[in-house]
This record gives C-alpha cells, sequence and structure tokens, in this order.
C-alpha cells in the first residue's frame, strides 16, 4: 500500500469514525497531493513526494507549536496542534538519533569524505534532521 492509498483509507476511516480533527487533516494533505498531481500532470506521487508534502505540514505545525504559548490563552491551540503534528507523524520515518548520525558521519569521514557538501548529499535519501546532520559534521570535521 501506497503512502497516498494509506491517507486515502485513513481519511475514510475517520471520516466514518467521526474523528474531525484527523478527517479534516488528512483531507488538507489529500487536497495538497492532488493540488501537486495536477500541477505535474501525474496520477500518483510517489511516496516520496507525499513525504515531501507531509514534512511540509509537519514543519508548518511545528512552527505553530512553537508560535503558540499555553500563557496566552490559546491553550486549546496548543493542543490542537500537537494532535495534528502526532498524526502527522504516524506517516513518516523515524528520524535517525544523534548517535545514529554521528556514526554515519564518522563512517563517511573514515571512507575519505571530508566535504561537507558531498557528506550532506550522502543524508539527502535519509530520514535523518538535516540540521543535527549540519552540526554533527561541523563538530566531527573540524
Amino acid at each position: 500500500m501506497t503512502l497516498k492509498e494509506k491517507v486515502n483509507a485513513d481519511y475514510i476511516k475517520a471520516f466514518k469514525e467521526k474523528n474531525t480533527v484527523k478527517k479534516n487533516l488528512l483531507s488538507v494533505v489529500k487536497s495538497e497531493i492532488t493540488t501537486i498531481e495536477k500541477n505535474i500532470l501525474l496520477q500518483n506521487l510517489s511516496d516520496s513526494e507525499v513525504t515531501k508534502i507531509l514534512n511540509k505540514i509537519a514543519k508548518s505545525l511545528n512552527e505553530t507549536i512553537k508560535a503558540l504559548s499555553p500563557i496566552d490563552g490559546k491553550g486549546e491551540d496548543l493542543v490542537q496542534a500537537c494532535v495534528e503534528l502526532s498524526i502527522i507523524q504516524c506517516y513518516l520515518p523515524t528520524l535517525m538519533s544523534k548517535e545514529e548520525v554521528d556514526a554515519k558521519v564518522n563512517e563517511l569521514v573514515l571512507s575519505g569524505i571530508t566535504q561537507i557538501g558531498s557528506i550532506m548529499k550522502e543524508f539527502a535519501t535519509l530520514p535523518a534532521d538535516k540540521k543535527m546532520v549540519s552540526e554533527s559534521i561541523k563538530e566531527i570535521v573540524k
């Protein structure tokens, strides 16, 4: 089952269960997928393309969570953003830990790759926080 099919199936399930938060969020994801498919004239986006859409939405939710504080009387909005982020994270691959990133960077440095750009290219397809990767490279490659 592709990621797009999983989102569609979960949307239908949320609709039947009357889970409005999940249904509304997945509706946004589905519309993003449809818009991109129409723009590039494709029937089905690949899982990596759908993951990019999910990452974009997760990043937006993270920024919303950082902007809201429960002191401002917006605790309900903060809770909803956290719930939506947890839903999106179910579809995203688990990110590499700091230790895994450090080990991979060390492995690449030992194999002779010492330029930051070259090391970052190796992480392009891996599920890792690029900021953490960059910091790890700077620590190790001094």
